[in-house]
């Protein structure tokens, strides 16, 4: 059986190919599970998805797949071995032929498929980490191009085994030396032979010339035709051997002295010009691309600029955006995506001004987001008792009956992909702490007294009284004895900063009657007046994808309410909605530190934020240059916020 070898060049940046993609795969598909619908790649994968340094795996292998994939095209171009890929009429009518034929052809035809969707691949995620068209369309192209490689391999192998079987696969494994390619046609220096040959021609049949005339095909005895046929293949050996050397020792052609010319002159190379090898410049060109991503990466960061105002100008926080200060700056927009909801494509433009006096930062933030949610876990009375509307909350995992909410992250910490050093992928990434409920990953941070700060805006807890959470991403907490037991999701490192908030949930949730199938669910307080409760609540619709209307609130008082009792109760009727927010007070403590108001018309959350440039507590990032923030959007979901890849780096006048 003969032994079917591969050049090296082909088996190197195949090599490098598979083992850039295999990592982008598997770090891209363990991405997904953080993503909505994708839950399922967590349930049937998680053991053989990497569970740490995703995204700093992720992104240096997608830079070597693309200068491969630009490492080859030059190879190919190079070494001649384009007749490998091409799609001709040969290869279409291949597609009809015998089963040789036809498996060869459907090989190109499978190449050309993955060259299309590695092409989609490098767009859309370049598109997607620069923050470029970063939208649904892009991530939905990313995700559906992913799939098109297992499968181009699975088709690719066995086409390969049926064309020549084991030998063929382990052509692979097996290096050879790069075949020189045949030598072009030249017109002008073919042309140049001919002249040449016939002057040589005509010296050699000088003396013949006296003697008298013969007729051709009887004196030669039809012999012309091949004479003519001999110079011809005479002239291809000549050009072959001007540039390749000569194949076998031939007589020079005598000069007009009778005496035969030196060969040296005529072996001599013409128009000679440099020959490197295909795959050193392949890999140089790839060498360079790769630095050029790396750079584009570098000098491609985006800034948010913090500007210097005076006292007088700072804004009144209200939510609108008609003060001075707003409208003398020019916005930073940043598309976020991969979130819940947002009418199904998980997407949301944010724009970003930053203002300071010194002694306080202004945001304002305005963003996408179809409808104003208030509804934040409320409670229904039923014929057979109370019931809390909810979808995944006992795993901390809601996505319907939650409040509009968004996060801003500010870090230190110097790096671009900072979600590996907050937030780490997989149900458990902290073998010595319980797993997650939901099956996402968790926030933490690496290192003890290593904090980023994490200001959230709720749209029914809290924000309403112009408060804005103030929470952080730190160590890993030690799991409370319902975490271990599975019945509270763990949260890592994520907890509000010390102090109080002037918010509560309205519901105490019996575990055991709920475990032994009971409902187990009753609220904290009932409402003074049900009508009135009613009325602020506005027009009540529990379709979750349809919004609140202006002027609607979803929480009760303390004043408007009174405590749990199975006499008021009684009062209640069935069909009665409650909140499932209580206010009361004010935040207090390092809680407290910042302030708020929000607005929502026409699609879009305005709000407007104030905080000290520095707080002087260990849980908050003061505001200073080369600060990186992040921004997150969630609609009416719990944790699926939208969220961005590259930070926003704050430049402070």
């Amino acid at each position: 059986m003969k032994i079917r070898k591969t050049d090296y060049g082909t088996i190197i940046l195949h090599w490098l190919l598979v083992g850039a993609t295999v990592i982008d795969f598997a770090t891209g598909l363990r991405m997904a599970t953080e993503a909505p619908g994708h839950a399922w790649i967590a349930e049937y994968l998680d053991l053989l998805l990497p569970r740490a340094h995703t995204w700093t795996w992720h992104m240096p292998a997608g830079v070597v797949l693309t200068s491969v994939a630009v490492a080859y095209m030059i190879y190919v171009a190079k070494s001649g071995l384009g007749r490998r890929v091409a799609v001709d009429k040969m290869r279409i009518k291949g597609l009809m032929g015998r089963r040789p034929a036809r498996l060869g052809s459907i090989s190109v035809l499978l190449h050309w498929v993955l060259f299309i969707s590695m092409a989609a691949l490098i767009v859309t995620g370049g598109l997607l980490f620069f923050g470029i068209e970063s939208g649904y369309v892009t991530m939905m192209i990313h995700w559906y191009a992913t799939w098109v490689v297992p499968a181009f391999i699975l088709m690719h192998v066995l086409v390969h085994f049926g064309i020549g079987g084991t030998s063929q696969l382990y052509r692979v494994f097996r290096p050879q030396p790069l075949p020189p390619p045949p030598p072009r046609l030249d017109a002008v220096e073919l042309l140049t032979m001919l002249v040449e040959q016939s002057e040589r021609l005509e010296e050699s049949e000088a003396p013949v010339r006296s003697a008298p005339p013969m007729a051709p095909a009887a004196k030669s005895g039809g012999r012309e035709p091949a004479k003519a046929a001999n110079r011809s293949d005479d002239l291809i050996r000549t050009r072959a051997e001007s540039r390749n050397g000569p194949v076998r020792a031939r007589p020079s052609a005598p000069t007009k002295s009778g005496t035969r010319s030196n060969n040296k002159g005529n072996a001599r190379r013409r128009n000679p010009t440099f020959q490197a090898n295909p795959f050193v410049v392949a890999a140089a060109v790839a060498i360079v691309a790769g630095w050029m991503m790396v750079a584009a990466d570098y000098y491609a960061e985006d800034t948010v600029t913090v500007h210097r105002i005076a006292n007088a100008d700072a804004p009144t926080l209200d939510g609108d955006t008609s003060d001075r200060v707003w409208r003398n700056i020019q916005p930073h927009m940043v598309t976020t995506n991969q979130g819940d909801n947002f009418d199904g494509t998980g997407e949301s433009r944010v724009w970003i001004k930053a203002a300071h006096d010194d002694t306080w930062v202004y945001f304002l933030v305005i963003w996408e987001d179809p409808t104003r949610s208030l509804k934040q876990l409320p409670l229904i009375k039923r014929a057979d008792g109370w019931h809390l509307l909810h979808n995944g909350y006992e795993k901390g995992d809601e996505n319907d009956y939650n409040e509009d909410k968004l996060s801003l992250l500010f870090t230190t910490l110097p790096i671009t992909l900072a979600a590996d050093r907050t937030f780490h992928m997989s149900s458990k990434p902290l073998p010595d702490k319980p797993a997650t409920l939901s099956g996402r990953g968790i926030h933490y941070t690496p290192a003890p007294d290593l904090y980023a700060d994490a200001w959230q805006w709720k749209a029914t807890s809290g924000g309403p009284t112009g408060w804005m959470d103030d929470d952080h991403f730190g160590p890993p907490a030690e799991p409370t004895p319902d975490q271990v037991k599975g019945l509270v999701p763990y949260k890592g490192g994520f907890a509000p900063d010390p102090g109080e908030a002037n918010y509560s949930d309205n519901f105490i949730i019996d575990r055991d009657a709920a475990m032994l199938g009971n409902r187990g669910v009753r609220p904290k307080r009932l409402p003074k007046d049900v009508a009135a409760m009613k009325a602020a609540m506005g027009e009540i619709n529990l379709d979750p994808n349809i919004g609140e209307n202006d002027g609607a609130r979803w929480f009760m008082t303390e004043a408007e309410s009174v405590p749990y009792s199975m006499e008021a109760d009684a009062q209640i009727p069935v069909g009665t909605l409650v909140p499932g927010v209580v206010i009361n007070g004010d935040f207090t403590g390092d809680r407290a530190d910042i302030r708020c108001a929000a607005r929502w018309a026409s699609g879009h959350w305005t709000l407007e934020i104030a905080r000290k440039m520095d707080t002087h507590s260990k849980y908050d990032v003061p505001i200073k240059n080369g600060v990186f923030m992040r921004v997150a959007a969630f609609d009416h979901t719990q944790i699926r916020h939208t969220r961005q890849i590259r930070p926003m780096r704050l430049e402070v006048e």
